[in-house]
C-alpha cells in the first residue's frame, strides 16, 4: 500500500468515526424526545438502532486491526490508530446509555410523567454538544479544544444533582412516585456518564496530538 493510499485509509477511519458518532448523537436526542412524548414505538427504534451502532464500531475495530497488521504504523500514526480503537469503545458505551434511556422509557410505559422534563433535556443537549465537539477536535487534531470541552461537564453534574434532589422531594411528598423517580434518576445518571465518557475521549485526543497523558477525572 502506497503512502497516498495509506493516508486515504486513515481518513476513512475518521469518516467511520464520524458516521457512528452521528448515529449515537441522534439516539441520545431521540431517547430523550421519546421519553418526553411517551412514544413507545420511537423508544423501540432507538433500542433497535443500537445494533447498528455496535456493527459500525466492530467495522472500525476490524479496520484498525487490519491497518496495524498490514502497515505496522509507527509514532503518530500508531497513536492515531490506537486512539481510534479507544474512542470507538467510548462511543459504543455512549450508545448503550441512549439505549438504556429508551428501555427506561418503555418501562415507564403509558404512565404520565410525574413532572415535565426540564433539566434532563438540558443535560442531553450539553452532552451531545460535548460529543460533537470532541469528535471535531479529534478530526482536526485540536488539543486546545479537547482541553476546554471537559469544563462543560460541570454543568451536567450540577443539573444531575438538581434532578436527584427534585426527585427525592417527589418521593417524600408521595411515596407512590418512588418507582418512576428511580427510573428518571437513572436516565439522568446515564447522561451524567455520557459526559464522563466524552472526557475520556478528550484525554485521548490530547494524547493523539501531543503524546501527553492527561487525566481530567
Amino acid at each position: 500500500m502506497g503512502r497516498e493510499q495509506y493516508q486515504l485509509e486513515l481518513q476513512e477511519l475518521k469518516n467511520q468515526m464520524t458516521s457512528v458518532v452521528e448515529l449515537v448523537k441522534r439516539n441520545i436526542r431521540d431517547s430523550i424526545k421519546f421519553l418526553e412524548s411517551r412514544d413507545m414505538k420511537g423508544a423501540g427504534l432507538v433500542i433497535e438502532s443500537d445494533e447498528q451502532v455496535n456493527h459500525k464500531c466492530w467495522d472500525i475495530e476490524e479496520h484498525c486491526i487490519r491497518l496495524i497488521a498490514t502497515q505496522q504504523p509507527v509514532a503518530g500514526d500508531l497513536r492515531f490508530v490506537f486512539s481510534v480503537l479507544h474512542i470507538t469503545n467510548e462511543v459504543e458505551r455512549i450508545g448503550d446509555y441512549a439505549k438504556g434511556i429508551a428501555r427506561i422509557s418503555r418501562k415507564i410505559g403509558a404512565e404520565p410523567l410525574i413532572k415535565p422534563l426540564i433539566d434532563i433535556p438540558r443535560m442531553g443537549d450539553i452532552a451531545v454538544g460535548m460529543l460533537e465537539d470532541a469528535l471535531r477536535a479529534f478530526n482536526e487534531g485540536d488539543d486546545k479544544a479537547a482541553r476546554e470541552i471537559p469544563t462543560r461537564d460541570i454543568q451536567i453534574d450540577i443539573l444531575y444533582r438538581q434532578v436527584h434532589r427534585e426527585l427525592l422531594t417527589f418521593v417524600m411528598e408521595r411515596p407512590t412516585n418512588m418507582e418512576q423517580c428511580m427510573l428518571l434518576d437513572w436516565v439522568a445518571h446515564n447522561l451524567e456518564r455520557v459526559g464522563d465518557r466524552v472526557i475520556n475521549i478528550c484525554e485521548r485526543v490530547i494524547f493523539t496530538v501531543t503524546g501527553e497523558v492527561v487525566d481530567f477525572n
